[in-house]
């Protein structure tokens, strides 16, 4: 939204600009054509009128305080020397030469002066002065300048208020509608891995159950136990957030590497969680190559984490900094959410201490947990390259 409100600040910026320079040039076209004003108050009053000018150009770049002042003060001199300069009997010819000029450039800051108050002050004293000054040299306040001028001071407000009010509203309905559609897009994906995956498991797993179910029937004991050490791999690789592609039916291809890469591997337990609700940020660089059993262990401790997370700390987001040296690979699991003391943790839950302490232990590393309630939790995992 922060977004939007800067567009919506540069439109009112730069429409106060087009209409300030737009409505002085028509002014000038009057004033020049009208034999009435003298060559000095002619002068003067364009010079003021090009300071306006320029004052719209920067204006319409940073929209500052002192940009209004400058136009609305050159706006008002040159207004003042025109009618001042004139003979009293020509003045309300002058009156409606320079309706554009009142009404319009000076009314334009009007516009973009959204969260500024001394800005929005200065704009209505000039109005204010502006109205006076052209009833004057009218001699009417119900002349057909002054009628002009007021009208285009209410449509100017009337137009900004409207923008204003628009581009917000607009905002959120855009947003609603893309919060909508990713959320049928998450749907779909869902439903999609889900048919994907009871098409994986149909074809592999319970095949596999179903030939033990008939007490392996045709099929050789070395032919079964290769076929459920293949199950168990994919089991693995799923389990670890792959999601193994079929060249054909019911033939899938998964490769034991005695070393991976883990920056390819991380990836797929991001994927995998943001599937679940819980964006995973990662922090730290670098490509780390760990032994395949290493790796499995630290992975699945590291899922077991952000699972904890995603269950128990009642945040949407995790944050995972992973740093490394020549003999160790650590990755810390932090969040902010509700945390918890670690003494009343009954010792009978052994979710933590099995899946992630114990199961790095086994492999060389270790798991360290630090929490307090109210402060998040932070995990720290090592694992040995």
């Amino acid at each position: 939204m922060e977004l939007i409100a800067q567009e919506r600040d540069r439109l009112l910026r730069s429409t106060t600009r087009v209409i300030g320079i737009v409505c002085a040039l028509i002014s000038v076209i009057g004033i020049v054509s009208s034999p009435a004003v003298p060559v000095l108050p002619l002068v003067g009053a364009l010079v003021c009128i090009a300071v306006m000018i320029g004052g719209f150009v920067v204006f319409g770049t940073n929209g500052a305080v002192w940009c209004t002042a400058l136009v609305l003060a050159a706006g008002l001199g040159a207004l003042a020397l025109l009618f001042l300069g004139v003979d009293p009997a020509s003045r309300h010819v002058i009156a409606s030469a320079v309706v554009p000029l009142a009404g319009g450039s000076v009314a334009a800051p009007l516009m973009a002066q959204r969260g500024k108050p001394f800005g929005l002050a200065l704009t209505i004293v000039a109005g204010l002065l502006t109205l006076v000054a052209v009833t004057w040299a009218s001699g009417s306040p119900v002349s057909t300048s002054t009628s002009g001028v007021a009208l285009s001071w209410v449509l100017i407000a009337v137009v900004a208020f409207w923008i204003s009010r628009s581009i917000p509203r607009v905002a959120r309905r855009i947003y609603s509608i893309g919060t909508a559609h990713r959320a049928e897009r998450q749907a779909s994906e869902t439903e999609a891995q889900r048919r994907q995956g009871a098409r994986l498991l149909h074809d592999t797993v319970l095949a596999t159950l179903t030939l033990l179910a008939h007490s392996g029937v045709g099929v050789s004991e070395q032919a079964m136990r290769e076929q459920a050490a293949e199950d168990a791999r994919l089991l693995r690789h799923l389990r670890l957030g792959a999601t193994p592609q079929p060249s054909q039916s019911g033939d899938y291809s998964l490769t034991r590497e005695e070393e991976s890469p883990l920056g390819q591997t991380l990836e797929s337990v991001k994927q995998r969680f943001g599937r679940m609700g819980l964006e995973v940020s990662w922090h730290g660089t670098g490509q780390v190559l760990l032994p395949s059993h290493v790796l499995d262990a630290f992975l699945l401790a590291l899922g077991e984490c952000l699972e904890n997370v995603r269950r128990h700390a009642g945040v949407g987001e995790a944050h995972v900094t992973i740093v490394h040296d020549n003999e160790m690979v650590r990755a810390m699991v932090t969040d902010s959410g509700v945390g918890f003391q670690l003494d009343a943790i009954s010792a009978e839950r052994l979710g933590f201490k099995e899946s992630v302490v114990n199961r790095l232990r086994e492999v060389g590393g270790d798991a360290k947990l630090f929490s307090a309630p109210g402060s998040g939790t932070t995990v720290v995992l090592e694992a040995p390259r």
